[in-house]
Parts: structure tokens; sequence; C-alpha cells
């Protein structure tokens, strides 16, 4: 063989090589975005789950808390602090 072929037969090689990396790349961040938005979807339906009993939800964020209560809960009076 001579140094063309070697050559191009390395670069073929390399753009393989490359080829496959970019696409087992782009599938694990596509993976992982889908893994983000089930956990999101989780995470909220278990606030939701938890905030239609008519308990409160607490929520923080860094140092903040808020204290989540279902908007249909607020007419029962046993929920009104006096």
């Amino acid at each position: 063989m001579n140094n063309k072929t070697i050559t191009i037969i390395i670069l073929a090689i390399l753009l393989a090589l490359t080829i496959n990396y970019i696409i087992i790349d782009k599938y694990g961040d596509k993976k992982l975005q889908e893994g983000r938005n089930e956990g999101y979807k989780q995470t909220i339906l278990q606030i939701i789950n938890q905030a239609v009993t008519c308990q409160q939800v607490p929520l923080q964020v860094g140092n903040h808390t808020i204290n989540l209560i279902a908007v249909d809960c607020l007419g029962n009076t046993k929920w009104i602090r006096k």
C-alpha cells in the first residue's frame, strides 16, 4: 500500500469514529433531557396530588419557602386562621 491509500484509510476511520461520537453524544443529551422532563412531570404531579387534599405543601427554593394550598380548599373555613 502506498501513503495515499493509508492516509485515506486513516481518515475514513477517524471520520467514522467522529460520526459515532457525535451520534452517541446527541443521543445521550436527548435521553438526559427526556429524564429531566419526566422528573419535572412527576414532581408537579406529586405537588398537585398533595395540594388537592387541602394540605399545605411547602415549596422551597434556596432560602425562600412558601406554603401552597389548592384554591378550592380556601372556601373551607377549617383552613382560615383566627
